[in-house]
């Protein structure tokens, strides 16, 4: 018969935090929603498929949890405050991001890639960073969540899964902005990583 380990204060507070920043994600893409434009040019369905793949990750991430509130890997008390707070960090971080790359969208945002009239190019705020934060955002916030509620190997496969997912919204997505702005969009994207800041 498998024993639980003891409840561990400090891997609950982390697991509830970024449980929380999860869900706020999802609240930020509700919202965004709401307020986004209705009359669209042209879209791509096929991105729901690279969405599908990612939200598969975050599915692996809580479907095959360790011990609830236990650390990741053993670890001294110690360490596993640091590794609990830079969870956390990277949780808010992340959230913040995504908020910040909603507002600067604001009517454009949308789950499925597509230009809307008078669609802009938007250059300013999280997109002078990268041009998909929101994809950076959501990463940042798997990569917490796997740090409090699974193991490492699952961590390994979640971001495998997660980047399939995010290479195939980006190929559709940048397809679009490039046939509708040009010249513009690629002076943007040698300007801008696509993803991960000089990596990417």
């Amino acid at each position: 018969m498998r024993i639980a380990p003891p409840f561990d204060l400090i891997a609950a507070i982390a697991y509830g935090f970024v449980l929380l920043s999860v869900v706020a994600l999802c609240g930020v893409a509700a919202a965004g929603k709401k307020t986004a434009a209705k009359t669209t040019v042209k879209r791509d369905p096929k991105s729901t498929i690279g969405l599908l793949v990612q939200m598969a990750a975050y599915l692996l991430v809580y479907t095959l949890p360790r011990p609830y509130f236990s650390p990741i890997v053993p670890m001294p008390k110690s360490a596993e405050a640091i590794v609990a707070g830079l969870a956390i960090l990277l949780a808010f971080c992340s959230l913040w991001f995504c908020y910040a790359a909603a507002r600067a969208l604001g009517k454009q945002w949308a789950l499925m890639a597509r230009v809307i009239e008078g669609h802009e190019l938007i250059v300013r705020g999280p997109y002078a960073v990268v041009r998909n934060p929101i994809y950076l955002a959501m990463l940042g916030t798997l990569i917490a969540a796997a740090i409090t509620a699974t193991t490492w190997p699952v961590l390994v496969i979640a971001l495998v899964i997660f980047l399939i997912g995010t290479w195939i919204r980006i190929s559709i997505e940048e397809k679009i902005l490039r046939s509708a702005f040009g010249s513009r969009f690629e002076d943007y994207a040698r300007r801008v990583p696509a993803f991960l800041p000089g990596i990417l």
